[in-house]
């Protein structure tokens, strides 16, 4: 017997050759998350265009929309409301399906930290990192944890993208970060609307100079009082200009 040979099995089952692809490659693997309510999702045409030049990125192999929307409703069985995730391997699509999930939007606080996740660009499986920060966030008594760089520079949160609002326009971070969803509604809808916006630097270290934060992910988005112990004024126009994006945003049938 050689002396690498190795048993694998998968539920107490030995693994299929599909099985075994995936572990070839479960730290290359892409994923998207979104929430579904009676049938339907915000920003499916995202989704679509992430999962679709992410696989071909990593993989170098073509994903088409009807087949991921087919592999989602199929793993739904009828069910119209959950938080869904499709994740793309080299051996194929998986699709997980959990309850439903919804950010409260009271004030949440945030802390710092120091930390530049890899590939930023792609929401990617495998960021043990990343995950290792959310946690410590959360031990540590914040809702959420900010990743920043040596110089203070703001790029996103561990889970969550960030935007800040200063004199009327509302800012996003200029650093490597991945392009959330939900952060991309919100830049649609706010073009649309001809609210001003701008990306540029933001360090942790000048939050005093701006008029309000939010952060937002799949679930939603909420103010942000607090960074550490810096305070984050909370202005009332800035809540309702971003209130009126987020709620203004079309569901797409899956």
């Amino acid at each position: 017997m050689p002396s690498d040979y190795v048993t694998v099995e998968v539920n107490g089952h030995e693994a299929d050759d599909a099985s075994l692809s995936l572990l070839d490659h479960e730290g290359w693997g892409h994923f998207t998350a979104m929430q579904v309510r009676r049938g339907r999702t915000r920003g499916l045409d995202l989704h679509m265009a992430r999962l679709e030049a992410a696989h071909r990125e990593v993989y170098g192999r073509a994903l088409g929309a009807e087949e991921i929307r087919g592999r989602i409703r199929h793993a739904l069985h009828g069910k119209i409301d959950a938080s869904v995730r499709v994740y793309g391997y080299w051996a194929g699509l998986i699709v997980t399906v959990r309850e439903p999930q919804d950010m409260p939007r009271r004030s949440h606080t945030m802390t710092a930290l120091h930390f530049q996740r890899p590939l930023a660009r792609l929401k990617h499986v495998g960021s043990w990192g990343q995950g290792r920060f959310h946690e410590m966030a959360l031990a540590a008594g914040f809702d959420e944890g900010i990743l920043v760089d040596e110089a203070g520079r703001i790029s996103e949160g561990t889970v969550t993208n960030v935007g800040f609002w200063r004199d009327g326009t509302v800012i996003w971070p200029d650093a490597p970060k991945l392009d959330g969803i939900t952060m991309l509604l919100l830049r649609r809808q706010l073009t649309a609307a001809g609210h001003p916006q701008a990306e540029e630097p933001v360090r942790v270290q000048d939050l005093a100079s701006y008029g309000g934060m939010i952060l937002c992910n799949a679930r939603g988005w909420a103010p942000v009082s607090r960074v550490d112990d810096m305070k984050i004024p909370a202005d009332e126009a800035f809540v309702g200009v971003i209130a009126s994006a987020f709620d203004g945003c079309p569901w797409d049938e899956i």
